[in-house]
């Protein structure tokens, strides 16, 4: 496993540790400190032991099924704990009969019922992006660039999907591969630029970077309709081509305002200059 960055997370009063893994981009989180902090347990251990052995034997492999890691001790020293990603601290959480979990059970079976809704009508999901992008404090004009670029980003997408191109590793090796020509730099390198971590950085984009964004994808969903291509490397050739396009206009940009445009602010310092 890559280098982990140790940080404390706050549930509530207690804190659980959680360690970033760079490589896979997931925090892992300590299943005895979530335990210890959902049912108040004078010795969490055991209660996982207990609670673990039960799980296994109704099958459920989802929260069994986690990795050991070191973490700093109380005692100072690293020692091996188990440990579960984001997916999973939702289900344990799922299992833990506790009034602490309660909200969250509610609040998971909440987010259940909103994507079953937006299944049935897909624009209730832009709906709910716009509500949560104000209530951030985003820009109205930010914030309908950003909603056109998942419509532009979508229309890529259904390209590649006809080019034979797989979802998953080969999107996101695409999605690098233009990244990387317009910007200069592969989506991870991006994100670590602007110190993020499991944030979109598509979410934390200023306006010049979504437009150059959408410029190349644009401009590769054009050239992909007219060359119709069949498969994986052609569309990575396309997708070169057409980030170029917004590789030109980024350097006349900057030769025009005589700065980067490509930027270290994320969403957080944006909005706290703005306010």
């Amino acid at each position: 496993m890559k280098e982990l960055n140790n940080k404390i997370k706050l549930f509530e009063d207690k804190k659980i540790r959680a360690l970033w893994d760079e490589n896979t981009e997931k925090w892992w989180f300590s299943v005895v400190d979530i335990i210890e902090a959902l049912t108040g347990s004078d010795n969490p251990q055991v209660y996982w032991r207990v609670l673990k052995k039960r799980l296994s034997g109704e099958g459920n492999e989802t929260v069994t099924n986690c990795n050991g890691l070191k973490m700093l001790a109380p005692d100072g020293k690293m020692r091996l704990t188990d440990v579960v990603d984001t997916v999973q601290v939702l289900r344990l959480i799922q299992s833990v009969p506790s009034k602490k979990a309660e909200p969250f059970k509610l609040w998971l079976a909440k987010v259940g019922s909103e994507r079953i809704d937006e299944t049935v009508d897909p624009e209730l999901s832009i709906d709910r992006a716009i509500q949560n992008y104000r209530r951030l404090g985003y820009s109205e004009n930010w914030i309908n660039q950003r909603i056109k670029s998942i419509e532009v980003r979508k229309a890529l997408t259904d390209e590649w999907n006809k080019s034979n191109v797989q979802q998953g590793k080969e999107y996101a090796e695409l999605t690098d591969l233009m990244s990387k020509t317009w910007s200069g730099m592969t989506t991870r390198e991006y994100k670590k630029f602007k110190g993020l971590k499991k944030e979109n950085l598509r979410d934390n984009m200023t306006n010049t970077e979504l437009v150059l964004n959408m410029l190349a994808e644009v401009a590769t969903t054009d050239i992909s309709i007219e060359r119709q291509p069949s498969s994986f490397n052609e569309s990575a050739t396309i997708a070169k081509e057409g980030s170029k396009v917004a590789k030109i206009a980024r350097k006349q940009i900057e030769k025009s305002t005589g700065k980067s445009a490509v930027s270290p602010l994320n969403a957080k310092k944006v909005l706290s200059i703005e306010n």
